[in-house]
């Protein structure tokens, strides 16, 4: 079903590939910030004589129209970096920015869908219908994926598929289950206002922080103890201010924190949880109680046929040891907006390789991408656009 002038003409520009990757990555843009990338991606599609637009205020769709009709199917790639300080300083190509870093694979996942463009566009001739392109911007703030739909990056598209570097898993093994992928990631900001005073007289006070401690110890039992066991979810308190000095009762505590599901039932039950348990430890205390909770990107959940044609064009194209059952993770993925519009899949590809030291997490400083993954995920992304297009 592969065709094989693509694994050839993938495997030909592997150093432009690699070039490409190593040019992003040592040129870091963080979300809606994306403008150099932007005109790269631009500038490289022209040379192609790729017909694309940008979109506002950075990204790119493009159109590569097949010479027979037939359906359309569109690849995505994201492309901003993260505020992160790059650790890996020894590299030829590390970040040239200070503070910020593609830390979590997103200049892989550029570079490999140029070089699919580039060889998809080689063969369009062939090509029963049409690939669209999504360079999106803005995934690690989860409002790009949102913002490239409502600029008709998936209008007449009939199926989707995008790819994540992934260094929990082996270089170049592939993983894309039906189902659960990506969780839902939400965030919410609860304000507790008491009264403050002087610290040697905590009678004449409402504690901010101890209502906020007791909030934070408590909420753990939505998730113990009114959720369904059998259904994940995780409530993470990642951020807590309160209090202004060593001797002074805290009048004002905020809390910060991240909700991740699979589950739309669950999702709603956890918010109204919220609420209830920060109303209800504020008025122990006789303090107040404000709850922001806002959603983030929905949970990720692959089409049963489209994440099954994944698994037959990587077992195809790269022998059936390449397959690699990796579960389904707590993260967020963006990509689930492009999934509420058209059916697809998001496929992981493993960079993990401790002799090259890139099984560190994503967004930590150390993150690496083994660079033999990128003919891979290239190469799965055309392919996969092939073998939908023809089937």
């Amino acid at each position: 079903m592969i065709n094989e002038k693509i694994k050839q003409g993938i495997k030909k520009y592997g150093e432009e590939l690699t070039a490409i990757r190593r040019k992003l990555h040592s040129e870091p843009e963080l979300s809606w910030e994306e403008y150099e990338t932007t005109k790269f991606v631009s500038d490289y599609l022209t040379q192609l004589g790729i017909e694309h637009r940008k979109t506002e205020p950075t990204g790119v769709i493009a159109n590569i129209k097949g010479g027979k009709p037939g359906k359309t199917v569109a690849l995505r790639a994201d492309m901003d970096a993260l505020p992160v300080e790059e650790l890996n300083t020894e590299l030829p190509y590390a970040s040239k920015e200070k503070g910020k870093m593609h830390a979590c694979g997103h200049d892989a996942h550029t570079a490999m869908l140029l070089i699919a463009a580039k060889v998809l566009n080689e063969q369009k001739e062939d090509i029963p219908g049409n690939v669209r392109l999504i360079f999106q911007p803005a995934e690690e703030s989860v409002t790009g994926a949102k913002a490239m739909v409502e600029q008709g990056a998936v209008e007449g598209v009939d199926n989707v598929f995008g790819i994540h570097i992934w260094s929990q898993m082996p270089t170049n093994r592939v993983s894309c289950n039906p189902g659960p992928t990506f969780a839902s990631a939400d965030i919410f900001t609860v304000t507790f206002k008491g009264r403050g005073g002087h610290g040697a007289m905590p009678h004449d006070t409402i504690d901010a922080a101890v209502i906020a401690s007791s909030f934070v110890m408590n909420v753990q039992s939505v998730v113990s103890r009114t959720i369904n066991p059998l259904q994940p979810a995780v409530v993470t308190v990642g951020k807590m201010v309160v209090g202004t000095r060593f001797n002074v009762i805290a009048e004002n505590a905020v809390i910060e924190g991240t909700v991740r599901c699979f589950d739309g039932a669950t999702r709603d039950h956890i918010e109204k949880q919220l609420q209830i348990y920060a109303e209800n430890v504020a008025n122990v205390y006789g303090a107040t109680a404000k709850v922001d909770y806002i959603r983030g990107s929905q949970a990720v959940i692959n089409d049963e046929d489209s994440a099954k044609l994944v698994q037959q064009v990587a077992a195809d194209a790269f022998g059936v040891e390449s397959l690699y059952d990796e579960k389904p993770t707590m993260g967020g993925e963006d990509f689930s907006f492009y999934l509420d519009e058209v059916p697809g899949s998001f496929a992981l590809v493993g960079s993990g390789n401790p002799e090259k030291d890139t099984e560190w997490a994503h967004h930590h400083g150390k993150f690496n991408v083994d660079e033999d993954a990128l003919v891979t995920g290239s190469e799965l992304y055309a392919q996969y656009a092939w073998v939908y297009l023809n089937k």
